[in-house]
C-alpha cells in the first residue's frame, strides 16, 4: 500500500446544501488524514486550470459557470492508496448510478451537482493540490491513530 497525497473539492453545492461536514467526517472516518483544508471562491481562471481537460467539451460552460457560482472547500488529504479510497467514497461521477452509501449515491443531483471532485490519478493529484494549495499550506504531522486505521 502507497501513501498518496489528493485533492478533494467539496464543490458549491455541497457548501451551499451544508454537506461539507459529511463529507468531511466520512474521510476521516475512512482513516484519511487532512493535511490542508481552506474555502477558495474559483475564478474562471482556476476553473479552466482545474478542469483543463474538459475546456473544449461541450458541458464545460455550464461546468465552469457552476464552479465559480459559489466558495468550494478544497482539502488535501493523505494516506495509503488515498486516490483509490476517496474515489469510492464519492461514488460514480452520475449520482443516479453512484452507490448507496457514497458521497454522490446519498446526496447528489445530477452530474454537475454531484457535491465532490477527487483527483483521479497521482500526476492529477499532484497537479490539482499545486493549483488549490501552496506548500505553506499543507502540514506535515502524525495522527497517533495511524497505527489502528
Amino acid at each position: 500500500m502507497t501513501v498518496q497525497r489528493t485533492l478533494v473539492l467539496c464543490k458549491p453545492d455541497a457548501v451551499q446544501r451544508g454537506y461539507v461536514g459529511r463529507i468531511l467526517t466520512r474521510l476521516e472516518r475512512k482513516g484519511l488524514k487532512i493535511v490542508g483544508l481552506k474555502m477558495v471562491k474559483v475564478n474562471e481562471a482556476l476553473a479552466a486550470r482545474h478542469y483543463e481537460e474538459h475546456v473544449d467539451k461541450p458541458f464545460y460552460p455550464e461546468l465552469r459557470d457552476f464552479v465559480t457560482s459559489s466558495p468550494v472547500m478544497a482539502i488535501a488529504v493523505e494516506g495509503r492508496n488515498a486516490i483509490e479510497v476517496v474515489r469510492d467514497l464519492m461514488g460514480v461521477t452520475n449520482p443516479q448510478k453512484a452507490a448507496a452509501g457514497t458521497i454522490r449515491g446519498d446526496f447528489g443531483l445530477n452530474l454537475t451537482m454531484n457535491l465532490v471532485h477527487g483527483s483521479d490519478s497521482q500526476a492529477s493529484a499532484k497537479r490539482e493540490i499545486a493549483l488549490f494549495f501552496s506548500e505553506e499550506e499543507l502540514y506535515d504531522y502524525d495522527l497517533t491513530i495511524a497505527a489502528w486505521t
